[in-house]
């Protein structure tokens, strides 16, 4: 697939294999912050959801990770609501120096179907 990487349950996009390089970011520290986020919000994209863990280090700071779910062919707009081949569409992730400030939080059923996948 053109533009990202595929497997089982995550589908990386060549954006964020940028991003984790720039941030020295690794494929299992993106997926913990998935999997145990310490914060969830929506996302800056529709159906889009951003998770946050702190970052360890002198200073305080956050890494976040966006992502969207999609079906298993990686078509979001043909998304089956009980579907066994969901993915997960890692979007980008970044480093945020300091503490951002709160957003919308994601609605319980989304988590839900999240930790389904998971």
């Amino acid at each position: 697939m053109l533009g990202a990487r595929y497997s089982e349950k995550y589908l990386w996009t060549f954006h964020v294999r940028d991003k984790m390089r720039y941030y020295r970011l690794t494929e299992a520290r993106i997926k913990r912050i998935i999997r145990h986020p310490a914060r969830v919000e929506e996302g800056i994209l529709e159906g889009a959801v951003a998770c946050m863990q702190l970052a360890e280090g002198k200073s305080y700071s956050e890494i976040w990770v966006m992502y969207i779910l999609v079906n298993g062919r990686g078509n979001s707009k043909s998304q089956i609501p009980n579907s066994k081949s969901k993915q997960i569409k890692i979007i980008t992730a970044w480093r945020y120096p300091g503490k951002s400030p709160e957003r919308d939080p994601v609605p319980a059923e989304i988590l839900r179907e999240i930790k389904n996948i998971i």
